[in-house]
């Protein structure tokens, strides 16, 4: 058997496994009146306006980091769930060090499920509803800009960082490239927000918000920059 063939029918696995994994939970939240409850519960704790996320991780003791990362994973899942709660509640609970450590790697791996999810599920939707031509369009622009986009997307705070996360799966961008493009752009807000974020009020939050938006619109910039150089360089 090739090794073309060989991942063709891995991904067909990896394909019936998602589906019948999100079958099975979408069931028991339906079916399952005490499952329901704790999912609800959870989804609470995401409110920005009490301190229930870190009440919540707290309450597991020798568990809190444990159950902190599995919430960032049901956060990156469940877009879009603001995930700088957690971040703030880990920064509170285990210190700005650690915290900051404990909210970028939880938030590496959602942005990795996410990516995959949407690779092994998405991609045959979307080439069913797309035309073929704006899909190859897309796929070439990825391959060449899409780690300047994703890190882009990662520095602006009003960009869902899950749904950059999905459509990024939905394209043929390599997974490394995207991986190491949400790094270096998730890095700098979660150190913000794991040492002073919690302190940030008003005017403060603003002006950080601010600075990550100016960084990613100049990050913004080099890349027009670089698109316009490069057809600059076709008509030649």
């Amino acid at each position: 058997m090739s090794k073309e063939v060989k991942n063709t029918e891995m991904k067909k696995y990896l394909k019936i496994l998602t589906l019948i994994v999100a079958l099975a939970l979408v069931g028991a939240y339906f079916a399952v009146p005490s499952f329901n409850s704790k999912i609800n519960e959870i989804i609470k704790i995401f409110d920005p306006q009490g301190d229930a996320a870190r009440e919540f991780i707290k309450s597991y003791g020798v568990y809190a980091m444990a159950v902190s990362f599995a919430l960032m994973m049901f956060q990156s899942v469940m877009a879009p769930l603001p995930a700088f709660i957690l971040t703030f509640a880990n920064a509170a609970l285990f210190g700005w060090k650690v915290g900051a450590v404990l909210s970028w790697s939880s938030a590496m791996a959602g942005a990795a499920l996410c990516f995959y999810i949407s690779k092994i599920l998405g991609r045959d939707i979307a080439t069913k509803f797309a035309p073929k031509a704006a899909l190859e369009s897309v796929d070439v622009f990825f391959d060449r800009y899409g780690k300047y986009a994703i890190v882009v997307c990662r520095l602006l705070p009003f960009v869902s960082f899950d749904i950059v996360s999905y459509a990024a799966g939905l394209t043929s961008m390599r997974f490394v490239p995207f991986f190491i493009a949400t790094g270096i752009g998730q890095l700098p807000a979660t150190i913000v927000y794991s040492y002073v974020g919690g302190m940030l009020t008003g005017g403060a939050q603003k002006f950080v918000s601010g600075l990550f938006i100016l960084f990613g619109v100049s990050i913004l910039g080099f890349m027009i920059k670089k698109i316009l150089d490069d057809r600059k360089r076709k008509r030649v």
